[in-house]
């Protein structure tokens, strides 16, 4: 589980993030960024019934999401909020196919990861 302070949880900060942020288009993911002017990232897993009916499924991609974020915490780049939206592709995926798709856009597209 991620660390509270790194976790994005206000609705309006969500809400600024979507109207503002800067999209990234994975395979498997869609990740919203926008600089916060804080000393840390924070991030948010958002998984809409369109990607699944079954809460079950769409709870396993955000625990699954959620453990490679904390994995890779001390690698991200301070300041920023962030959150991940997983495609209908990423159901099923074991979690190292979707860690190689959140390095991959990462490292290819936001320049967040070092």
């Amino acid at each position: 589980m991620l660390p509270k302070d790194h976790r994005l949880r206000l609705e309006k900060e969500i809400k600024t993030l979507f109207a503002k942020g800067k999209s990234v288009f994975g395979l498997l993911i869609m990740i919203k960024m926008r600089p916060n002017r804080l000393p840390l990232s924070r991030f948010a897993v958002v998984v809409g019934t369109k990607i699944s009916k079954r809460a079950v499924v769409r709870n396993r991609l955000r625990r699954q999401i959620s453990a490679v974020v904390e994995k890779h915490l001390s690698q991200i780049a301070p300041g920023f909020d962030v959150v991940f939206m997983p495609k209908k592709e990423a159901i099923g995926k074991k979690t190292i196919e979707l860690e190689n798709e959140i390095l991959l856009t990462f490292k290819r597209k936001t320049r967040l990861l070092s």
